[in-house]
């Protein structure tokens, strides 16, 4: 070799060096994997559809001698002629082989003859990948590794469901799973689809069930930003979920009566009533903040019916998970596989390989149902975006989860554009006369600041509501059928909530409904523990738009309540839209308990809205303060003053933010200009009088059944019949 030469050698050794390395790297893994374990582990089959860890461990290297070392490596000597009747997995064009419900009855070879076995091999791969292999061989080697990580994530699914059925509960592993943290409303993020492009594009490595990408068309839809927890399972379980056929596919059904499915796979009632659940660490407390798992596709459908949602098509799902406003979603591909409402087809244009490779994915395209994403037990780099795992409709043991979907058609897609608060903000901002929707007071901190505004001496709304609903809940508990659900409009903290949730035993389900997700997040925890019997059912949504109520609300008797004179904060006309559009939500023979500011003086009016300790100013700039720290905006508060004002002729008090001296603040690239003493408008409560609240309710298609009024200062609660 001449001098010349040597960077061309030294270029080749270096990638043989890396290609075996590579190599190694995983197969050490799938030893490493199989280390903790006795022989007996090793060789016991728990189910038709599990198998034993050993029999992994020589079936994978079963694959490397087959399909490479046996073609391409000259003089290759096989390690022991009946493996290939033992260890072939499902392959027809290479042979016959032992049926898969029977591998557990291979007690020869051993565990260390596996292991043998598994270095004989090894040492030959390292004399192919050292002798300037083919591209044939690279690809059949990427395969082959993808192969053996596959079946890394299967010892551990198949080992879980062995240790299961012991019953000393062994642990494969001695740490136990992450503290979770209270993993808060699930927030729908929405996606405008259209024609969008899935599949694997390459570089790199991917089966072929992942190719060719191609284009489908898909209609607006919202995903949710995180899977659904243990503690969501365990309500949809209380609420009979496992018991309502009316929730099932025919098929999921007859699995459920045929099985006894009454909670996911490795779930158990221990005495008390509390659930544990068998890990790869032992048997646990569920831990209701974690990602459910082990749950079938039925289950998945059902659950996802029960929550009036629906299961996300797989190029739903990939579209978002790539789409830069998936950047929001969580838990993409680290916890576990997400079940999808598509079938494991073939992609348009698909051809299965040649030969037993050809065997690999293809032949299963029939009965199955795709799984997306990647679980926390997936070796480490093993999936991708365009990965389509897949398994029977009916199958539990897989590291599977839920990630639930909701349809949104164009209008609603305009709509969700329109009402995000960076659009709705520069709208407002850029008008001739500035304004900002009221609804964007309510983050955590605009919650906290009302809450103290209404602990104020001036502001009278609350101390009078809340001193009437103490009176009267009995009365209004009394119209409450047994097992109602209670939907509250712009819940916030839930405050007045309790004294009907006190008066009402019989309630079975609660429903808040805001936009603020931290401050719906807290207050439904509170309630949770301080009402354990109660259901509560958040609804992170806009609540003059929400358009259906969760699943633990449906089919129930429902009462709605909108406290806190917020029916003043909408124009007439947008209030009777607001009723109109809460009728349509609650449903025929609803009941609805709406809270109206009585038109009063304005020596009365005007400290409630401008206190003399400016907590409403600081509750009023909050929204600015908002637009700063989660719209990038560079608005300076101690620029802008507080101003309410009585609007007599529109029977209305008003709130505005008023520069105080010319100034530019910047958003999302624009320039917003302020001459001094220019005002932003940020919100209008109306008072009415009761007759023109009747009148109002009437013609959104209310009765009043009975309406209740307070001494001065005069406050009512209007109780409507749907």
């Amino acid at each position: 070799m001449s001098p010349d030469d040597t960077p061309a050698r030294e270029a080749s050794e270096a990638r043989a060096i890396a290609l075996v390395d590579r190599y190694l790297a995983v197969r050490r893994r799938t030893e490493a994997l199989a280390k903790p374990l006795s022989p007996e582990d090793q060789g016991a089959q728990s189910m038709p559809d599990a198998s034993p860890v050993k029999w992994h461990r020589a079936h994978t290297a079963w694959f490397f001698e087959t399909f490479l070392l046996t073609p391409f490596l000259p003089g290759y000597r096989v390690f022991d002629p009946a493996f290939a009747y033992l260890f072939n997995s499902y392959y027809e064009a290479v042979g016959p082989r032992q049926p898969r419900p029977l591998r557990g009855l291979i007690t020869r070879p051993s565990a260390d003859e596996v292991g043998a076995y598994r270095a004989h091999v090894d040492a030959a791969m390292v004399r192919l990948l050292t002798t300037t292999p083919t591209a044939e061989v690279i690809e059949r080697l990427d395969l082959g590794l993808a192969h053996e990580e596959q079946h890394q994530e299967l010892i551990l699914m198949d080992l879980l469901h062995l240790f299961a059925q012991s019953p000393l509960q062994p642990a494969y592993r001695d740490a136990p799973p992450p503290e979770r943290p209270v993993a808060g409303a699930a927030r729908y993020l929405a996606f405008e689809g259209g024609l969008v492009a899935i599949g694997d594009e390459g570089p790199g490595f991917a089966f072929d069930n992942e190719r060719p990408r191609h284009k489908v068309y898909l209609e607006p839809y919202r995903l949710a930003d995180r899977l659904v927890t243990n503690g969501e399972w365990l309500a949809f379980i209380e609420d009979g979920g496992y018991r309502r056929a009316d929730l099932w596919l025919s098929d999921g059904w007859t699995a459920v009566n045929e099985q006894a499915w009454d909670a996911p796979l490795y779930w158990r009632r221990e005495e008390g009533g509390a659930w544990s659940v068998m890990t790869l660490s032992g048997r646990l407390p569920v831990d209701p903040h974690a990602p459910v798992g082990h749950v079938s596709y039925y289950e998945a459908a059902a659950f996802a019916a029960w929550c009036g949602r629906r299961l996300p098509t797989e190029a739903e799902w990939e579209a978002a998970v790539t789409a830069s406003e998936g950047q929001g979603l969580r838990q993409a591909s680290d916890e576990a596989w997400q079940w999808t409402a598509s079938p494991y087809v073939a992609y348009p244009g698909f051809k299965p390989g040649a030969g037993a490779l050809g065997e690999y994915n293809g032949k299963f395209m029939i009965n199955q149902m795709v799984l997306r994403g990647g679980a926390a037990e997936s070796p480490p780099g093993h999936t991708r975006l365009s990965y389509r795992n897949f398994f029977h409709p009916a199958q539990r043991w897989a590291f599977t989860g839920v990630r639930l979907a909701d349809d949104a058609s164009t209008s609603d897609r305009e709509t969700l554009q329109a009402s995000t608060f960076l659009d709705d903000a520069l709208v407002g901002l850029t008008a001739a006369r500035k304004t900002l929707p009221a609804k964007y007071f309510y983050d955590a901190e605009g919650s906290r600041l009302f809450e103290a505004i209404c602990d104020l001496p001036e502001y009278y709304p609350t101390r009078t509501e809340t001193a009437l609903l103490r009176r009267i809940a009995p009365e209004i508990a009394a119209r409450v059928m047994e097992g109602a659900a209670l939907v509250e409009f712009g819940s916030g903290a839930s405050t007045k909530t309790r004294l009907l949730l006190d008066a009402m035993p019989q309630l079975g389900v609660y429903v808040p409904i805001d936009i603020s997700k931290s401050a719906l997040d807290e207050a439904s925890e509170a309630l949770r523990r301080d009402y354990p019997g109660l259901i509560v059912a958040p609804l992170v949504d806009d609540f003059t738009r929400a358009v259906r109520l969760p699943a633990a609300a449906r089919g129930r008797p429902v009462t709605g309540f909108f406290p806190g004179s917020t029916i003043g904060n909408f124009a007439p006309p947008e209030a009777e839209d607001f009723l109109r559009g809460a009728h349509e939500l609650l449903g025929d023979g609803a009941m609805f308990v709406v809270g109206v500011d009585i038109a009063k003086s304005p020596d009365v009016l005007v400290p409630a809205y401008d206190d003399a300790q400016g907590v409403t100013a600081a509750f009023n700039k909050n929204v600015l303060a908002r637009i700063n720290a989660e719209l990038g905006g560079d608005f300076d508060l101690d620029a802008f003053d507080h101003r309410a004002v009585w609007n007599a002729e529109e029977s209305r008090m008003e709130m505005h933010l008023v520069s105080r001296v010319d100034q530019t603040a910047h958003l999302a690239g624009r320039e917003i200009r302020f001459e001094a003493g220019e005002t932003i408008h940020t919100e209008n409560s109306y008072k009415y009088t009761p007759e023109m609240f009747v009148d109002l309710a009437r013609r959104a298609g209310w009765k009043v059944a009975a309406r209740w009024i307070s001494d001065s200062p005069s406050f009512g609660v209007f109780a409507l019949a749907g």
